[in-house]
This record gives structure tokens, C-alpha cells and sequence, in this order.
């Protein structure tokens, strides 16, 4: 075969230019991937303090005593929960959320009695990324975590039965 018979010839060209363009288009379906990953997370996230919000609100708590006031912050790691509406948070939250602590909050008084209180819980994690540091061997610039937080309020149902004042 000639040299110019040899250069006109394109037999296997898409296939090299498919073995070039292939790790791109994986890298850029992983980093799609991992972000959808991400948004799930958080997605659960919600659901979970959500939830324990509701456990929180029918649980009696200091309340009970009308002298004990009735506002409090209960922080606690997931590996080390303890608390009832901690752990409940803490079983619903996915395992891609690492080094999770849970906060629950308990606001308003009891006594004097008002008819505004709420308990809030919060989650905070850290999602690192899988696929998405892929990037990183491409010569970009990528944080392989990112934090995130979630939380969720609900009414307290154990409320005082009267309240002197009006409630807004």
C-alpha cells in the first residue's frame, strides 16, 4: 500500500475518536450522578428531623413540673445519642451523611404559660462526594466534602391547658 493510500484511509477513526471523547462524557455523568447523590441526602435529611420533630412535639418533657422551666438545647453526636428524640433523628438519617450530630430545642415557657412553644430539630452532616472528585484528575480545583444542615419545626403538643394573655 502506499504511503498516500495509507493517509486517505479511515478505517477505525470513530473509533478512536470515541475512545477520546469516552472518558469525558463518564466524567461528566458521575459528577451528575454525585450530585444527585448529594440532593438525596439532603432530601432524607429533612425527612428525618421532620419526623423527629413530630416525636418531639408528643414526648412530655419538663413540662410536666410547673416549676422547671422548659427551655432547653439537647446537642448530641449520632454515634453517641442518647437522648430519645436525638436517636429517633439519628436511626432516620442515610449513612451518606458522616460525622452527624443531631440538635433538638425545645422553646417557650411553660410557667408562666404560653401557648407558643415549638420544638426545632436540627441535623448537621457531611457529605463527601464520590464521583464528583473525578474533576480533580482533570486538573479542576474540588472540595471532596461539603456540609450540610437541615432542620424542622413542630408545634408542642403538650401545651398548657389555660394561658393568661393572648396568644398570637
Amino acid at each position: 500500500m502506499s504511503a498516500r493510500k495509507l493517509l486517505r484511509n479511515r478505517q477505525g477513526q470513530g473509533i478512536i475518536e470515541l475512545g477520546l471523547i469516552t472518558p469525558l462524557l463518564l466524567a461528566a455523568l458521575y459528577v451528575a450522578m454525585d450530585f444527585g447523590l448529594l440532593f438525596f441526602t439532603a432530601h432524607y435529611t429533612q425527612n428525618a428531623v421532620r419526623e423527629a420533630s413530630r416525636i418531639g412535639a408528643i414526648m412530655p418533657d419538663c413540662a410536666i413540673d410547673a416549676s422547671v422551666p422548659c427551655v432547653q438545647t439537647v446537642t448530641q453526636p449520632c454515634l453517641t445519642a442518647s437522648a430519645t428524640v436525638v436517636r429517633e433523628a439519628c436511626n432516620r438519617l442515610p449513612k451518606a451523611l458522616t460525622g452527624a450530630s443531631v440538635s433538638v430545642t425545645l422553646t417557650g415557657l411553660y410557667y408562666p404559660a404560653t401557648c407558643m412553644r415549638e420544638v426545632k430539630v436540627t441535623a448537621r452532616g457531611t457529605y463527601t462526594y464520590g464521583l464528583y472528585r473525578v474533576m480533580s484528575l482533570m486538573g479542576f480545583a474540588v472540595s471532596p466534602t461539603t456540609s450540610l444542615s437541615r432542620s424542622a419545626d413542630a408545634r408542642y403538643q403538650g401545651q398548657p391547658v389555660t394561658v393568661t394573655g393572648t396568644c398570637t
